[in-house]
């Protein structure tokens, strides 16, 4: 059952994660997309191994949970957010958010193929109208570029995996503590993304500026730091279809953000579509715990005699 902490963090994570996808394309204006990636992740892995060594932690992790971060360290960012970055150079942040959204699709396909929990009908068609709702709230932003194949393609992959490593991370590092076991996640992608970027980007040059530093300090140490360690505490108690509805929240947050300080018009259509997509989360949320409050009356039923 979540409790009134689990709503307050998934706000909070709402709200973080809304926020990034201006700052990406702030970044990788100066930046190019596969560096800054790496510089994200491993000035965020300082700040929270420095964390974690600071309270004297000890490392108790064992061969398979080692194995498992280093797979999500892959899987959960390096290859994703790299993917990510690199499509928003293309691609606007608003068309990112909104391909980005269909992530808690790709979670409800992956739970009963990787785990025993099937996803409550009743969630699932709920995150088909959010889906309807984001592409009512983006409605006349959505249109094809040249660089639009590329970049949507770039955006469903990582899509796809980052739905996968969630259902991954949830059976399988459960049990380890999120500090510790973040920042090692930060280290593996931090590392796989330099390399690439040295790889595929050593001629391009970084021309930084003052907002695209603000935008990295921004991206390390609240889109990822605290937004991840949140992430990690959630996943614990909840299950990992609900946690993905934040991604149908951020566009509706990247919406309000334009609207309340960049002083953008916001159509009805729009108001219409928030409303639908929040709704919709709503009913997510709310899904497991009427499961659950179902099988309890059930079970009790079964220990009054005659009933």
């Amino acid at each position: 059952m979540l409790t009134r902490k689990h709503y307050v963090a998934y706000i909070a994570l709402c709200l973080i994660w809304g926020s990034t996808w201006g700052a990406i394309r702030l970044l990788v204006r100066d930046v190019p997309p596969v560096r800054a990636a790496a510089l994200r992740f491993l000035l965020a892995a300082i700040i929270l191994l420095g964390i974690a060594f600071g309270r004297r932690r000890k490392l108790i992790i064992n061969p398979r949970q080692w194995r498992a971060l280093i797979i999500l360290g892959f899987a959960m960012m390096a290859v994703p957010y790299g993917l990510l970055f690199w499509a928003e150079s293309r691609i606007s942040s608003s068309m990112t958010a909104v391909l980005f959204s269909s992530d808690p699709l790709f979670v409800a396909l992956f739970m009963p193929v990787m785990t025993d929990s099937r996803v409550p009908r009743r969630a699932v068609f709920a995150m088909l109208i959010g889906s309807g709702g984001i592409c009512a709230l983006f409605y006349n932003g959505l249109s094809v570029s040249e660089y639009f194949l590329l970049g949507g393609g770039a955006v469903m992959l990582a899509v796809v995996i980052s739905a996968w490593a969630s259902v991954f991370a949830k059976r399988e590092i459960s049990g380890i503590n999120p500090v510790m076991g973040t920042g090692i996640q930060f280290v593996v992608s931090g590392v796989v993304l330099f390399a690439v970027s040295l790889a595929l980007e050593p001629s391009q040059k970084s021309d930084w500026s003052q907002a695209g530093i603000l935008a990295l300090a921004f991206l390390a140490i609240f889109g990822s730091v605290v937004a991840f360690s949140l992430y990690y505490w959630l996943l614990a108690r909840m299950h990992p279809y609900q946690l993905a509805t934040i991604t149908l929240v951020t566009p509706v947050i990247a919406m309000a953000e334009g609207a309340l300080l960049l002083h953008e018009p916001v159509p009805w259509l729009m108001i219409g579509g928030a409303v639908l997509v929040l709704a919709s989360v709503a009913v997510v949320l709310r899904a497991e715990d009427e499961q659950a409050l179902s099988l309890e009356l059930s079970l009790r039923r079964r220990e009054i005699p005659g009933s």
